[in-house]
């Protein structure tokens, strides 16, 4: 059996900020959430619908494990990422960090984890793993999921070893705070100002202000592309709430960052993205409980009023970012 000690099993609102916040804070670095979040440049917006999708993909953050790169990158940290094909040299990868007193992050697919309470396939989750005995591995996941919790390693190799969109070849990873590492709070306009151009500029219409604006246009016809409307769009709304792909959870934590930034920096372009994003989170909200209203009664109205608040935050986030575009002039 092996236990790294001094482990901190706080669960956060979200697994790419969960994770690493457990690796940080075993080596004297603690952030808020919110601070790992932005510093890792978090914040964007995907809509992604395709022949292998059963319903749409509402994404509110970048893709899967570009927090982390991010984080690593903004603060100097040492990230080391393994990857393989082999299920015996993936499970050395954990072990060997784990015997040696550090705590490692996975990457893999939730469904298979014992202790989940949603049973959907998403291959992009993220925990930190601090011990290991014959049958279980113990986990720090997300608070709503438990925060310190355990499952049995065969679920867990099963977890790794998952093939579709968004999973890794047996990711695991460390991060390693150099004595050199600069201080958070010189990294925070680079952060910002990466985080708003690449929302500003994205390489594809589905993609930050560009992707709401499209959604705001799609969601009209969702009842019509369900295979079933009443389990699809409360499913649909459902993670964007509470698994926050598309709804508020990161806008409260990115609005929650840029208070903290405004404790550091006296800049009035921050102080609008704050008020703005203050705006917008509650509206993300509303466009899920409609979203959910549309599904149980088939009502295409409700639709149509989620898709004038899409309109709506399109046009907050856009003007938002292009405050915080301007810190770094």
């Amino acid at each position: 059996m092996t236990t790294v000690t001094g482990i901190d099993t706080r669960g956060g609102q979200h697994c790419e900020t969960t994770a690493p916040g457990v690796l940080l804070r075993h080596q004297g670095l603690d952030l808020s959430e919110p601070m790992l979040f932005g510093l890792g440049s978090g914040l964007s917006f995907l809509y992604w619908d395709g022949k292998n999708l059963d319903f749409p993909f509402l994404g509110g953050r970048v893709k899967p494990f570009e927090v982390t790169r991010n984080l690593a990158t903004t603060l100097g940290l040492d990230l080391r990422v393994r990857e393989t094909a082999s299920a015996r040299r993936a499970w050395e990868n954990v072990t060997g960090p784990l015997d040696a007193g550090r705590p490692v992050g996975l990457q893999l697919d939730s469904y298979h984890l014992e202790y989940f309470t949603s049973k959907v396939h998403f291959g992009g989750h993220v925990v930190a793993m601090y011990g290991y005995d014959d049958h279980t591995a113990h986990l720090v996941d997300t608070e709503q999921q438990g925060g310190a919790v355990s499952t049995s390693l065969h679920s867990l190799a099963e977890a790794r070893a998952a093939r579709g969109p968004m999973t890794a070849r047996h990711r695991s990873f460390t991060l390693t705070v150099p004595g050199t590492a600069p201080s958070p709070r010189t990294r925070l306009v680079p952060a910002i100002t990466a985080c708003a151009g690449a929302f500003l500029d994205p390489p594809i219409a589905n993609v930050g202000h560009r992707g709401i604006a499209k959604a705001a246009t799609l969601v009209r016809t969702w009842l019509q592309r369900a295979a079933d409307p009443r389990r699809d769009l409360p499913q649909a709304a459902r993670l964007m709430e509470h698994a926050g792909t598309g709804g508020a959870l990161f806008r409260n934590l990115y609005r929650d960052f840029l208070a903290e930034a405004t404790d550091v920096l006296d800049s009035e372009h921050l102080r609008t993205g704050h008020r703005l994003y203050a705006e917008a989170a509650p509206l993300w909200t509303e466009t899920a409980a409609l979203i959910t209203k549309a599904g149980e009664s088939g009502e295409a109205h409700y639709l149509v009023q989620a898709s004038a608040v899409l309109d709506e935050l399109a046009r907050l986030e856009r003007e938002a970012m292009r405050a915080l575009s301007r810190l770094g002039r």
